[in-house]
């Protein structure tokens, strides 16, 4: 069929879901809205609407980004926006079947905002809200609006607009216009997208492989499994247009068996491109030829990086090998081979639909574009971002964040997943683009953000941040599979109050040489939180060794649990709740706590707090 054709059907398709005369309810029904609930909301939206005789179609999309207010529901009637509302209930989804879906009454109350024209009274317009407003929504143009499984939806929103462009135009005019726009790749390291194509078109080859890496392993990360869900073919055009651009007619996405749902949505997805004809033979009646294949991996964090990936591809195992060659000039099966990442992907298909001037208006001037981050930890609005390079750390987490949650004062974010570094408050005006985070110590990564408040222990952070990854570690070279667990040795020591007055030393030095000397980016970058917080928060070390102390309170071998007598009522509660049977007394007189039998797990504290307040967590442990 003729593009423009399917296009216009597309259009006509995706217009009776937002001008239907009868109303249209979409379920935010990502991962993370399924988790909230999604599932059971539309059943009693389902259930009500038959119950009643209401009139109701019900569509599933995929995650707006707002994952603090899942599950989502979106509210569309005849002549009035489409209505979002947030932290619906079953229950409240039976109310709004009533109200206003049947009914007039939007319950302005429950309403996070309405888009499109048009205004509701009482009901804010969407994009105004402080934690959208400041966001650049072009990667996630989509995400929430459409149903990811129709591929008409995507087609009536500029869809593959941009690979029938490409196939119109030369390889090297491809290459040239990402060039221009200054991609650079967001998986990590930001190598410039259009020259590193360059390099492997250049090669002589008779066979040459495309992979799109979507193994997304930094703890906290949920950028690329986000996008999956929700617009796959975003991903998916940007996959095809860098395959005629570089001259490959084969190629994998390589995605983590843990994303059952972005799998899912993924193969379905491929399918439909088959049939449209954007995949497979004589794509668009150009005479270019590309085949796709999904390759499942099993969940190890070292096949994220490049020649790891190729050999679990190849059905070895899955561990890195030193370079060069790069894998431009020997990837898979020893030909010329691109990787790029999910988020990568998507750019160049937005490069191609809106050229590259408009792609690179937004960003800093060596960092071009916007870049979608997952913020997670100690803030108010968790969830999937998206701003321009070049926004600071303090308008993402205090204003898109909505601040440090329950009052606490913000102490460090980590940048980067487990390569990444912690930057501390006193840096929170660094701007968000390559070279700042560098200069701070962290670097951009795939796009993790973890908030942490004062209660965060800086010295417990780095020990996380090692333990994974000297778990996920292959072994295969000497500096990452010892270094790593020395060093995590060392910490370790530290937490539980063994530390000695030459750990630190040992530990820059160990860091220096695992950095120097570890053959790929999992252990070269593995001591960077350790780094971080030793040049940002030496004082917390020093209060770990010398004093025995953890600033604060949580290092559990440092602290202990202490009840006031003049605060307990001997109300019994933390009594029974005890795993250790550890706190004795009577009923009505004050309690004690066995510090020998503590097993300092803070049931008690929890209990307490906010009702008598009788019970302290203290550091250094009373003997």
């Amino acid at each position: 069929m003729d593009f423009n054709k399917q296009v216009q059907m597309a259009e006509e398709e995706l217009n009776l879901v937002y001008n239907s005369e009868k109303p249209v309810v979409l379920i935010g029904s990502a991962t993370c809205g399924q988790s909230a609930g999604s599932e059971e909301v539309a059943a009693a939206i389902q259930e009500e609407c038959i119950k009643n005789d209401i009139e109701c179609k019900l569509v599933k999309v995929g995650c707006i980004g707002l994952c603090y207010a899942e599950p989502i529901i979106t509210i569309i009637k005849a002549n009035n926006p489409p209505v979002f509302y947030g932290n619906v209930t079953p229950k409240l989804a039976k109310e709004l079947a009533h109200a206003y879906i049947a009914g007039e009454d939007p319950l302005p109350d429950y309403a996070l905002g309405t888009i499109g024209q048009g205004k509701i009274e009482n009901i804010p317009d969407l994009w105004t809200l402080p934690v959208l407003k400041p966001q650049v929504r072009r990667i996630l143009r989509n995400c929430g609006l459409i149903d990811p499984r129709n591929i008409n939806h995507y087609l009536a929103k500029g869809g593959y607009s941009g690979l029938n462009e490409a196939l119109k135009m030369e390889p090297e005019d491809v290459i040239e216009k990402v060039k221009e726009s200054g991609l650079r790749g967001r998986g990590g390291a930001g190598f410039p997208t259009g020259m590193k194509w360059q390099l492997c078109r250049d090669e002589e080859s008779d066979t040459k492989y495309l992979i799109c890496n979507a193994d997304e392993g930094d703890p906290g990360a949920f950028m690329n499994r986000s996008l999956l869900e929700s617009d796959p073919h975003s991903i998916l055009e940007g996959i095809v247009i860098a395959a005629h651009a570089i001259g490959v007619e084969e190629g994998y996405i390589y995605c983590r068996a843990e994303y059952p749902l972005a799998l899912k949505t993924l193969k379905h997805a491929i399918s439909q491109m088959k049939d449209a004809g954007f995949l497979g033979e004589n794509i668009l009646g150009s005479g270019f030829n590309f085949d796709l294949k999904i390759k499942e991996g099993a969940g190890a964090f070292v096949c994220g990086e490049e020649t790891a990936l190729i050999a679990s591809i190849e059905g070895k195992r899955g561990t890195p090998r030193t370079r060069p060659p790069f894998p431009t000039t020997a990837g898979l099966w020893g030909k010329p081979t691109v990787i790029n990442n999910v988020e990568t992907m998507a750019s160049v298909t937005l490069v191609m639909q809106k050229g590259p001037s408009e792609f690179s208006k937004v960003g800093s001037e060596d960092s071009k574009g916007t870049k979608t981050f997952s913020m997670v930890g100690n803030v108010y609005h968790t969830g999937l971002i998206e701003v321009p390079l070049g926004t600071t750390l303090r308008e993402v987490i205090f204003t898109i964040g909505g601040g440090v949650a329950d009052g606490k004062k913000f102490k460090a974010v980590q940048v980067g997943g487990p390569s990444g570094g912690c930057i501390p408050k006193d840096f929170v005006d660094t701007r968000i683009d390559y070279s700042s985070l560098n200069v701070a110590g962290a670097i951009m990564g795939s796009g993790g953000m973890v908030v942490m408040d004062e209660d965060s222990c800086m010295v417990d952070v780095a020990h996380y941040f090692l333990k994974f990854t000297q778990n996920e570690s292959c072994g295969k070279c000497v500096p990452c599979r010892l270094g790593t667990k020395q060093m995590l040795d060392i910490l370790t020591d530290i937490t539980e109050g063994r530390g000695r007055k030459d750990d630190i030393d040992l530990l820059k030095k160990l860091s220096e040489a695992i950095k120097s000397s570890s053959l790929c980016g999992l252990g070269q970058g593995s001591p960077n939180p350790v780094l971080t917080t030793l040049r940002y928060f030496m004082s917390e070390y020093e209060a770990h060794i010398k004093d025995k102390v953890c600033p604060a309170n949580h290092c559990k071998e440092l602290i202990s649990y202490f009840i006031i007598p003049e605060k307990c009522t001997g109300c019994r509660l933390c009594l029974k709740s005890c795993p250790a049977e550890a706190i004795t007394g009577e009923k009505k007189q004050p309690h004690i706590i066995n510090q020998e039998k503590c097993i300092k797990c803070g049931t008690c504290l929890d209990l307490c707090r906010g009702k008598f307040d009788s019970i302290i967590r203290v550091s250094p442990p009373i003997e």
